[in-house]
């Protein structure tokens, strides 16, 4: 998903009473897709403009989101976090990330993931790719080109994907068996703003589509589950 991102964010880290601070609100899921056939997990999701693409460990599936019928399916390795560049996916596997063509399902070009295998949530936003890195809690903006690390944003909690949208940085958290959607500032890491999604749903994945809704994948529910982007965070 094409996003603005700030240009001029620096490496940071959220301060001790910053996460007390942000606002917190109980996520307002308006729909869940799935589960997909032949298969019991999401791992990562992302938008086209028109369709939801799912990663499903061997499989991307694209399905309509308003019917939920799967239009599309890929067999390629998709672990984790998948995006979509206005022309190519790009999809997390293994310790690399596949450049793809959506048409054809071929592996145009790769480049190593920063986590080198412990990476999870992957957007597209300003010409970089967004990668969240799981348990170091970090999200790198990356050279799609060459892998390289541009610069590193700290979180407080793991993270399991990452979206932007109208300037907005979030990113997903799953640890035990609580989940959330959370607004970080991307000069400091400190958290804005809290969806917290019920006890026992995950997030997994996470993706904009660039207006009222996020997509977030369900891990091991297999489901993908669209969540209300709430008014209050456009101000």
């Amino acid at each position: 998903m094409t996003s603005k991102a700030s240009k001029t964010a620096e490496t940071g880290k959220a301060g001790p009473h910053a996460e007390a601070r942000a606002g917190v609100q109980p996520a307002e899921i308006v729909r869940e897709y799935g589960p997909f056939p032949g298969s019991d997990k999401v791992a990562g999701v992302t938008h086209d403009g028109q369709r939801v693409w799912a990663a499903l460990g061997a499989q991307l599936i694209a399905f309509d989101p308003h019917s939920g019928e799967p239009t599309r399916t890929l067999d390629v390795a998709c672990d984790a976090g998948t995006a979509f560049d206005g022309k190519h996916l790009y999809q997390i596997a293994d310790s690399r990330i596949d450049k793809i063509d959506p048409v054809t399902g071929g592996v145009v070009a790769s480049i190593p993931a920063p986590g080198h295998g412990s990476d999870s949530g992957l957007t597209w936003a300003e010409g970089s790719l967004w990668v969240g890195e799981y348990r170091d809690r970090k999200i790198h903006q990356v050279n799609p080109e060459t892998g390289a690390v541009v610069r590193t944003i700290e979180s407080n909690r793991f993270v399991t994907g990452v979206t932007w949208v109208d300037g907005e940085l979030w990113h997903g958290t799953w640890e035990g068996d609580e989940s959330e959607i959370r607004r970080i500032d991307a000069q400091t890491g400190a958290v804005l703003e809290r969806l917290e999604m019920p006890s026992g749903v995950g997030v997994s994945g996470l993706e904009s589509d660039g207006a009222d809704l996020f997509y977030c994948g369900g891990g091991g529910s297999g489901k993908v589950r669209a969540v209300r982007r709430p008014k209050a965070a456009r101000v």
